[in-house]
């Protein structure tokens, strides 16, 4: 039964020694010091205004629901429309009610208003 998972222990292994070893090398030879340069501002130029921690508007989850609806609503309708001839009325029904999934979250988004941008 060992045996079995032998290859798994030892590429385990070799992946924690590896990174262990990495991580090691990294704190002996690199220099930290702490620069101003280091220090400032990186991504967008400014200092942060704000704590990190800020509530943020419910529209933003629900501009992120309506992406994934859409996303997969695509993601799943290329390879169903590439193999329809051989699904039949079966695949034909299943997509049918994949797409009433879709259209109810896509009606929530709509009436709670994710589309009008104030």
């Amino acid at each position: 039964m060992l045996q079995n998972y032998l290859p798994i222990l030892v590429f385990l292994g070799l992946a924690v020694a590896i990174g262990l070893v990495l991580l090691g090398l990294g704190l002996l030879l690199g220099r930290g010091e702490k620069t101003p340069q280091k220090l400032s501002a990186y991504e967008c130029g400014f200092d942060p205004f704000e704590d990190t921690r800020m509530k943020f508007d419910v529209r933003y989850y629900l501009v992120a629901i309506l992406f994934i609806i859409f996303d997969l609503e695509i993601a799943f309708l290329f390879p169903w429309a590439v193999a329809l001839d051989g699904l039949g009325l079966s695949g034909l029904i299943a997509m049918a009610i994949f797409l009433a999934v879709l259209v109810v979250g896509f009606i929530y988004e709509w009436k709670k208003g994710a589309l009008e941008w104030d």
